[in-house]
């Protein structure tokens, strides 16, 4: 039960029950900031509690920024496991400290305490620039920020967020090589037009950013002039009075540098140098694991988007819009596809699919199914076989991973379809009615499973002024939502959109989407026109099928005798 949870009375009492234990308690929130002061608490540290609620304790009780307090506090935030050290409250008050950490910040208990032979004594520290444990905290806070960052943009984002508070800069520039010439990889704080003047730059020439990414030296200056009697070629452009430049090391080597920018006059004792130059230890390797990801990330798009279709064939006689998002997550990339296959000149066929996974091996399995999957079809060959065959090929390949597909083949002339599926989310189709309808179709595996599946097909009218609706399950699948209510839902919004603009339809579908945690992908067909030549009182006929004729049963719901 929280606090924000209780009754009044339950609050009072829990008030009581808090002041009645010995000595004093008190919280920080992850940013180390004090968000609770017991009355205790506030007698025993000797300080106000309106001084202390929302302030840094190593900022509002200098005499606790000692190396042990730091070593403890920094010990439970990374094992998230009980700490506890004693230090002295000048000038004789001895205080004990119990912390006990977890994932939204630190309870402490206060307690008096007497000299422990493991705790040095308190010093006082005349800091010319952020505290020893501001910095350390920052340090820790960094270090863990740093491991979810996934691209170069999010290294430099929280970098900035961290790195700048923390140590009172204005600015922050982040570099690194690219073929022989200095990039500008990031940066906050400055104009974008001073920084162009850099970007691009002889990795040769005399300039900071590029000499301390060659030899690995961090430079520290707290005067222009000694900046610019290190390099006689700068210009004081940038209206800052210091600057820290620090060597990106991976790896041990040098893979960027980082700039630091004051606008006041600022000191780098030895402790804060080394501080800083741990701190570019924690960006350098991010940073190299982030150009990594962005690597695969542009490869992987560029493979996915060879194999998608860049434009849709024009079939007379058919409206098609086609929709692609990405999941949020991983690389961004994954393995749902789309074609759309004009036959001949009154046939052409959909197909829709997922493939499992959202990495390099998704998307290069996603160019093969539907790469079957367009030559199973172009041959003629029904829906049922279509998959069948393509299951066979995977189920040769055996790739390690699943696919559902849908699979469609349309008689423009007759307008009749014919649907077969592959562990796929059933089709809908909204009637010219305006009535929205699931397609009931037999069940059949995945592919890549079963090496013999057999894929059931349903054959149904597809008129002018109707549509139907091809997606993914990232489209309705949502935690907590019953997929049935989910896809419902989705055509209660086809119920309502415009069958003869598909494209805001498409786009309606896709705005009401779940945040995707999966790939999606959406396609919807339009029938309207009819093309000459062809009876409308027949089943389809297929080409690979010369003497297979189709159940000639009226209105949804006839399956294959």
């Amino acid at each position: 039960m929280s606090i924000g949870d209780s009754s009044p009375a339950e609050a009072t009492a829990l008030s009581a029950f808090v002041d009645r234990l010995p000595g004093g308690s008190c919280a920080l929130d992850l940013e180390g900031h004090l968000t609770l002061v017991t009355p205790g608490a506030a007698e025993l540290l000797g300080v106000d509690r309106s001084l202390l609620v929302g302030a840094l304790p190593w900022e509002a009780l200098p005499w606790m920024d000692v190396p042990h307090v730091e070593d403890r506090y920094r010990a439970a935030l990374v094992s998230r496991r009980p700490q506890g050290f004693t230090v002295l409250r000048p000038p004789k008050t001895w205080l004990s400290f119990e912390l006990y950490p977890d994932a939204t910040g630190l309870s402490v208990r206060i307690t008096p305490g007497s000299p422990d032979a493991d705790s040095p004594p308190s010093r006082s520290v005349q800091a010319s620039g952020p505290s020893r444990a501001t910095v350390l905290y920052h340090l820790m806070h960094l270090a863990s920020t740093l491991t979810e960052a996934v691209s170069v943009q999010d290294v430099v984002e929280q970098t900035a967020d961290q790195l700048m508070p923390a140590l009172g800069a204005q600015a922050m520039v982040v570099m690194a090589p690219a073929d022989g010439r200095l990039k500008i990889v990031g940066q906050r704080g400055y104009r974008p037009e001073l920084l162009r003047r850099f970007d691009g730059a002889p990795l040769t020439a005399a300039i900071p950013g590029a000499d301390v990414m060659a030899t690995g030296v961090p430079g520290f200056w707290t005067t222009f002039e000694e900046l610019r009697g290190a390099y006689p070629a700068m210009t004081h452009e940038d209206g800052m009075a210091a600057w820290a430049l620090l060597p990106l090391i991976a790896s041990g080597r040098p893979i960027g540098s980082l700039l630091l920018s004051y606008r006041r006059p600022h000191v780098f004792p030895p402790g804060e140098r080394a501080a800083l130059t741990s701190l570019a230890g924690l960006v350098g390797q991010a940073l190299d694991r982030a150009r990594l990801y962005d690597a695969k990330h542009h490869l992987a798009h560029r493979l996915q988007s060879a194999l998608l279709p860049h434009t849709l064939p024009d079939v007379p006689g058919l409206n098609v819009a086609a929709r692609y998002l990405p999941a949020a997550r991983g690389l961004g990339i994954g393995g749902d596809f789309y074609d759309v296959i004009r036959l001949d000149e009154h046939t052409a066929s959909v197909t829709i699919g997922d493939v499992q996974g959202h990495n390099v091996d998704a998307a290069a399995l996603m160019g093969q199914v539907r790469t079957a999957v367009h030559a199973h079809a172009t041959v003629g060959a029904p829906p049922g076989d279509v998959l069948a065959r393509t299951n066979r090929l995977l189920t040769d390949l055996d790739p390690g991973l699943f696919t559902s597909c849908a699979y469609v083949h349309l008689d423009l002339a007759t307008h009749r379809a014919c649907v077969a599926l592959a562990g796929h989310p059933p089709p809908l189709v909204r009637h010219s009615d305006g009535r929205v309808e699931t397609l009931r179709v037999p069940p059949g595996l995945l592919l890549g499973i079963e090496p013999d599946t057999v894929y059931p097909s349903l054959e149904f009218p597809l008129p002018p002024g109707s549509v139907l609706v091809l997606y993914t399950d990232g489209l309705v699948e949502a935690p907590g939502v019953d997929l049935d209510d989910a896809i419902a839902a989705l055509g209660g919004l086809v119920e309502h959109g415009d069958p003869g603009d598909l494209d805001a339809m498409a786009d309606t579908l896709i705005r009401h989407a779940p945040t995707p945690g999966d790939d999606i992908a959406l396609v919807l067909v339009g029938p309207h026109a009819s093309a000459p030549g062809h009876s409308r009182g027949r089943s389809i006929v297929f080409r690979d099928k010369k003497d297979e004729r189709r159940s000639t049963r009226a209105g949804s719901g006839g399956e294959d005798p």
